[in-house]
């Protein structure tokens, strides 16, 4: 028996047009809501208007009026993730890629092609692709790339330091996550503005997200071919010479898939800490008064401004029902992160502390959770308070309502962070050198196994990450210069150098 024809988004029981009056005039076919063009300008306000409509799953439209499913609930989100029985991250299977109205020049195509990489693969494919991503990351040194994340940090304020003012976006959040990544994929030398940009804005679906997702690529490509023709103790060599036999075509892949969502994730998140601490005195208290430390305040910042707000895709092994919607094979989903994270079932009060409840969905759930998520707290967390420690008395330069965003359907962000404070001198920018022998891979594929332990104390070490090659500067002075007169620390210094271990 043939079933007849049905609406991938669900939208079966609607009229193809609105009449002429009806509130859901001007939207698209079906009486949809878009995820994109004006409509969506505010996407918070929109989730929160499908969830008063439809509950926690809703019929929307992608670009080119797509039909998909957005999930709003977060148990519904954290279901889909963790049952790969009924949902898959393999966007061959959404009817929308076969028959042609989500093909490869949609505006979303970098979101949606299918890659031979383990975010999209399933099985013992996955198990193959995710250990050698696995044990790549696990033949970091913590110690190592905490210091790297510092030194990065050293460099990017040194250049702004003494003008007692900067734009902490574009001079900071943008700048230090690309720094440290291209230093642990082993290729620092590619590290420039235009790949910040263009990493950026291949993420938001805009008419040039196509030609930046190229270049980034082209990197990458050059980058496995060279790395492959000359072995090096970095991520990006581990992963080649991995037991699992990755190819040239899925090392590349691999390493765009932790650039772009390391990247993306830490620069926004950088931006969302920075932000609370400057603006919200009470936030900024606690952590003068030791009641909060950074890691608490980053983990703060996932649940009320995630990095992603959502992710496309999953996709519809069977028929189903998630949120009391019936789902049809080949239907395509949204990862709904920030509606999710403030599903009024699970934060009936959006202005509690969360004390660093790490339930939130920032980094997904499932076979599929993110892989390189510790990379960007690692980053977030030094980062941050690296920063502070140089700039204990930078204020938010404006007002918070002068504070401009930019969002796309999978992200929001800031424009820009405008701080002033006291102008000071640079710093000497030491050395980086491992602090032991890199550690040996894992055995191949034991994703679930037993991590090395740190060198060093660290939250969650549950991800190690690669270690990158030493990052180097001119020998020092012979005759080192008279100190200047220290001035006694501050209460944050005191606060931070107690919290550290010193």
């Amino acid at each position: 028996m043939t079933p007849e024809p049905h609406s991938p988004a669900g939208t079966d029981d609607l009229a193809l047009d609105p009449p002429p009056g009806c509130p859901a005039h001007g939207r698209g076919p079906g009486g949809l809501h878009r995820l994109y063009g004006p409509e969506a300008e505010d996407l918070g306000a929109l989730y929160e208007e499908l969830r008063d409509e439809h509950g926690a799953v809703a019929p929307v439209l992608l670009h080119n009026d797509v039909p998909i499913w957005v999930v709003l609930g977060h148990a519904e989100n954290l279901h889909m993730v963790s049952t790969p029985t009924h949902f898959s991250r393999d966007s061959r299977l959404w009817t929308a890629v076969k028959d042609g109205t989500a093909g490869p020049d949609h505006p979303l195509a970098p979101h949606i092609a299918w890659q031979p990489i383990c975010s999209h693969a399933e099985g013992d494919e996955h198990l193959r692709l995710r250990g050698a991503v696995m044990g790549a990351m696990s033949t970091i040194n913590h110690r190592t790339i905490r210091r790297h994340i510092n030194r990065a940090t050293q460099i990017l304020v040194n250049r702004f330091c003494e003008k007692g003012r900067a734009e902490l976006v574009g001079q900071f959040a943008e700048h230090l996550p690309m720094a440290v990544l291209c230093q642990i994929l082993g290729m620092p030398d590619e590290y420039d503005d235009r790949l910040v940009q263009a990493t950026r804005d291949l993420l938001k679906g805009t008419a040039t997200a196509i030609a930046s997702n190229e270049y980034v690529m082209d990197i990458l490509i050059r980058h496995t071919a060279r790395r492959r023709d000359q072995p090096g103790d970095d991520f990006t060599g581990h992963l080649i010479n991995h037991p699992a036999g990755l190819t040239d075509d899925e090392v590349a892949q691999h390493l765009r898939l932790v650039l772009l969502a390391a990247y993306e994730a830490t620069a926004n998140l950088l931006a969302n800490v920075l932000r609370v601490v400057l603006i919200d005195p009470r936030f900024r208290a606690r952590l003068n008064g030791g009641q909060m430390t950074v890691p608490e305040a980053v983990e703060q910042s996932l649940w009320d401004e995630p990095p992603f707000s959502a992710v496309l895709g999953y996709f519809a092994k069977q028929d189903t029902e998630l949120g009391g919607r019936t789902i049809r094979r080949g239907d395509g989903l949204i990862l709904g992160i920030a509606p999710g994270n403030i599903d009024p079932r699970v934060r009936p009060d959006l202005k509690a502390n969360m004390m660093g409840n790490r339930s939130h969905l920032a980094f997904g759930g499932g076979p599929h959770e993110c892989p390189g998520q510790d990379i960007g707290r690692a980053i977030a967390d030094v980062g941050v308070e690296a920063l502070l420690m140089r700039l204990p008395d930078v204020e938010l330069d404006g007002d918070e309502d002068e504070l401009r965003w930019r969002s796309s359907m999978s992200s929001r962000h800031l424009v820009e962070l405008p701080v002033y404070f006291e102008p000071r001198p640079p710093e000497e920018v030491q050395d980086v050198s491992p602090a032991s022998p890199v550690p040996p891979q894992r055995q191949p594929w034991q994703v679930g196994g037993d991590q090395p332990a740190a060198s060093a104390p660290w939250r969650e070490p549950s991800l190690p990450m690669s270690t990158p090659a030493p990052m180097t500067t001119p020998p020092a002075p012979a005759q080192a210069p008279t100190p200047a007169p220290v001035r006694p620390a501050g209460a944050w210094q005191r606060f931070l150098a107690w919290w550290r271990g010193y």
